[in-house]
């Protein structure tokens, strides 16, 4: 799956996107979840600073 998105992000405009990976503990169980998004790459800051 990551190939597709990083193959569709290299055409046109996509290369102002970035796919970030966040590593996220979750309250009940302790588990830990990761949480993955495309964003742009102005906001890549935005999304690591909220919880």
């Amino acid at each position: 799956m990551a190939k597709k998105v990083v193959a569709t992000l290299g055409k046109g405009g996509g290369k102002d996107f970035t796919k970030v990976i966040k590593l996220v503990k979750q309250r009940g169980n302790g588990a830990y979840q990761f949480k993955e998004e495309i964003v742009h790459k102005d906001k890549v800051k935005d999304f690591f600073a909220k919880s």
